[in-house]
């Protein structure tokens, strides 16, 4: 296992072993910390050299689950498994559809106006969600590691003949590319590879993918992101590091103006908020019994608490019984190991 690394000035260097890094805690040359599931740690000191090699990031995309590898000529650093953005499109179609309705009832609503965005460049709510979660992955490994290159599996749309729109220049999926691509550039040197080529290089080097595209193993998606960043930086021809980290978005949900359905007596009360007393929601505490869990939602017995796999822990707790540590910005746990 290898440890992120970062100098005094915040310079980010080569990953180091678990065991030094251990050793450099230990003689206070160090401190470590975390980064939403992440061990690193912050050298108290300024190295001699700051020498580091080139270190690519494969990305596999999907519609359900993606891959992403963090890998040097010489080790593997880290694969991650996560969930695909997906619902964003259907919330913004149902938030529409609330407001439509708020028109014909007495209620707070604002009139119909215009599509002001019509005839400019943008990108539908949902694509742009789903093609952002990506990029948010990204920076957030290049805070941890020196990337160089991205190395992304260049993913086509479908094209049906006699369409009058929906082809390559119309398509959503073409459109949240480019716009991926494009964000890409202007940090690290993109490279591309295509589906078919993918596979070359996966029955080339002899690995095998599973055929079960849900399951959280290195074989379901993390081996196709591992081939992309070796296709880029090179290395030996068997991945030595299997480990996946599986994260996923957090499920926010904002306020809203009142339930989507009545209640008794044909009310409809205020529903969600992300805030209260000072608390957000999806921070990371320390339970006195619980350990480490994450605020999920507050009433009025107390603020509940989730693990940090998903699972509910308690609804009455109190500010007094635990410990504020960070905010977190996906769901992270450990996948499944696979043998070599």
């Amino acid at each position: 296992m290898f440890v992120p690394v970062k100098s005094k000035s915040g310079k980010k260097l080569m990953p180091t072993k678990s065991n030094k890094a251990g050793l450099l805690i230990k003689k206070g040359l160090a401190t470590p910390y975390w980064s939403n599931g992440i061990f690193c740690i912050r050298l108290n000191y300024e190295p001699e050299t700051d020498y580091t090699q080139e270190i690519a990031v494969g990305v596999d995309p999907g519609s359900k689950k993606e891959g992403f590898t963090v890998k040097s000529e010489s080790h593997t650093y880290l694969n991650v498994q996560t969930d695909a953005h997906s619902k964003v499109g259907k919330k913004v179609e149902k938030r529409r559809e609330l407001r439509r309705g708020r028109r014909s009832r007495k209620c707070p609503n604002r009139k119909n106006r215009t599509n002001r965005l019509a005839n400019r460049d943008r990108i539908p709510a949902g694509t742009r969600a789903r093609w952002d979660w990506k990029r948010r992955i990204l920076d957030w490994l290049s805070k941890l590691y020196p990337i160089t290159y991205v190395c992304v599996e260049d993913i086509k749309a479908r094209t049906i003949k006699r369409a009058k729109k929906w082809n390559q220049s119309f398509s959503p999926l073409e459109v949240g590319k480019q716009w991926f691509y494009t964000e890409i550039e202007k940090r690290w040197k993109l490279r591309t590879v295509q589906g078919w080529e993918t596979k070359e290089i996966r029955d080339r080097l002899g690995l095998k993918k599973s055929s079960n595209k849900l399951s959280e193993t290195f074989d379901a998606h993390c081996v196709d992101s591992w081939c992309l960043a070796y296709q880029t930086v090179g290395g030996e021809d068997i991945p030595d590091n299997r480990d996946i980290f599986c994260i996923a978005p957090i499920p926010i949900r904002r306020r809203e103006l009142h339930r989507q359905n009545p209640q008794k007596g044909g009310e409809r009360p205020r529903y969600g908020g992300t805030t209260w007393n000072g608390l957000i929601k999806n921070t990371l505490v320390k339970h006195v019994r619980h350990g480490l869990t994450r605020i999920s939602g507050f009433s009025k017995q107390g603020i509940s608490l989730y693990s940090l796999e998903g699972k509910r822990l308690c609804q009455n707790a109190k500010t007094q019984d635990f410990r504020v540590l960070t905010r977190l910005n996906f769901n992270y746990r450990s996948g499944v190991s696979s043998p070599h």
